[in-house]
């Protein structure tokens, strides 16, 4: 009879939760808490009524697409745990959820600030200081993609030597 190796921890599942909760990250504290930004005050600055209103509403889908990324990662994490002997491992949720908020960061960075000028990560600084913050946005970004792989890693080969443990590290 072939015993099953447990599966390691779903990288997807992960990722999708590390894209949601650092999306939630981003409009909870940048859009609501500080007001540096919202979604498209690099285009429409709140300086009327209308684009105030515009830009919630904006701010919104973007909460929503952050839920549906969440809900994502759950959904595959629960398809994994019901199908198979799942080596739940908190290096590799971590580091997976790490790696997923990292790329966050990094497409948000680069693709909203950079290439179209959504918005940037601070506004309420003068313009010529702007680009340091969202330089720092992308290095915060790297290095949580950076730690995400290591952790993940380790989790792994924690995996290889346990011997088919199931035990949650």
């Amino acid at each position: 009879m072939l015993q099953s190796r447990p599966a390691n921890f779903p990288t997807s599942a992960g990722v999708l939760l590390g894209l949601g909760l650092g999306a939630f990250f981003d409009g909870i504290v940048f859009h609501q808490l500080l007001q540096w930004h919202h979604m498209l005050s690099g285009w429409y600055p709140l300086n009327s009524i209308d684009n105030i209103t515009l830009n919630t509403t904006w701010d919104g889908i973007f909460h929503s697409v952050a839920y549906v990324l969440v809900l994502a990662g759950f959904y595959v994490l629960w398809q994994w745990a019901r199908r198979s002997e799942l080596r739940w491992s908190r290096s590799q949720c971590l580091g997976t959820i790490l790696i997923g908020w990292g790329i966050f960061n990094l497409v948000e960075g680069v693709v909203d600030h950079q290439i179209l000028r959504l918005h940037q990560v601070n506004e309420t600084v003068p313009d010529s200081q702007r680009i340091f913050w969202d330089i720092g946005f992308l290095l915060w970004g790297a290095a949580m993609i950076v730690m995400g792989v290591a952790m993940a890693r380790a989790g792994a080969q924690e995996g290889v030597h346990a011997k088919g443990s199931l035990q949650v590290r």
